[in-house]
């Protein structure tokens, strides 16, 4: 089983200028998965959504060619990419020579779901989307819809998730509401180095108490947790502790390295958010 020890991150590495799909690194969603409770089918629908900004190629007479991509990788596959492993990959495109975007597109999507579906057949594809240059101008830059509590001045003591923070009123009438925190960090499961993100809570059910929301996403500073587990864990303690007939949970990270990663998982169907990117990103 790959781990994340064994990926290359903290480690010193070789950048590849020749593509190699055998640089990407997947590691299985299961053993985080049951850390917070889940065993077998997922209780949530969604995806990753990825943003790589450091996408380059050279065309068949050796003129490079760029791209920013868009990449979705549905939650219901079995492993996630390590980022360090994709970066990588995606250099190994540079000096490598194609015949137009739409080859690099389907070559990422090849690879990718290959790599999440590890040793599995692929039962749903990576999603893919190549933005070349003219294009460029028409990405917008968009803070996350809701209502901000980080207007609210509390005391904050607790640095490790602490769900016990979350409560909501049982038993008064249901509401609707969108709820956004700027307030979320996490490190690296393996290096140490902090994440930092944004985090968008949409729930129809008992009133959730903001306070008690805002303290427990700050929770989340010393803790060592890849992005995607991060926010499922989110997800479920907020579906365990303040019981909402839907909940869904949007987080967008900070880029490393050329990439974003932005998750969002949800407990009912409905279209992904618009992969935009927020001033921070």
């Amino acid at each position: 089983m790959h781990t994340p020890e064994q990926s290359q991150l903290g480690k010193a590495s070789a950048y590849a200028d020749q593509y190699d799909p055998a640089l990407l690194f997947p590691l299985p969603r299961e053993p985080k998965r049951q850390e917070i409770g889940i065993h077998g089918s997922v209780p949530f629908l969604g995806a990753d959504l990825w943003t790589a900004f450091e996408l380059s190629w050279l065309n068949p007479r050796g003129k490079p060619q760029v791209a920013i991509a868009h990449i979705t990788v549905p939650c219901e596959s079995t492993h996630i990419v390590e980022s360090k492993s994709f970066k990588l990959y995606l250099n190994s495109f540079n000096n490598t020579r194609f015949e137009h975007a739409d080859a690099v597109r389907d070559r990422l999507r090849s690879d990718v779901s290959a790599a999440i579906w590890h040793g599995e057949p692929v039962r749903s594809s990576a999603g893919v989307r190549l933005l070349t240059p003219p294009l460029f101008e028409c990405e917008p830059v968009r803070e996350l819809e809701g209502l901000s509590i980080d207007r609210l001045d509390v005391e904050c003591t607790r640095y490790q998730p602490a769900p016990d923070l979350l409560t909501a009123a049982l038993d008064e009438k249901p509401v609707t509401e969108i709820l956004t925190s700027d307030l979320l960090k996490s490190n690296c499961l393996v290096t140490g180095q902090p994440d930092w993100g944004s985090v968008q809570v949409s729930y129809t059910g008992p009133q959730i108490d903001q306070a008690g929301l805002l303290q427990y996403i700050v929770s989340f500073r010393n803790h060592n947790e890849f992005h995607e587990q991060c926010v499922e864990r989110i997800y479920m303690d907020i579906w365990a502790r303040c019981r909402p007939a839907r909940l869904s949970v949007y987080a967008r990270y900070t880029r490393r390295g050329g990439l974003d990663i932005n998750p969002w998982r949800t407990s009912h169907p409905q279209l992904p958010p618009a992969n935009v990117r927020t001033a921070r990103q």
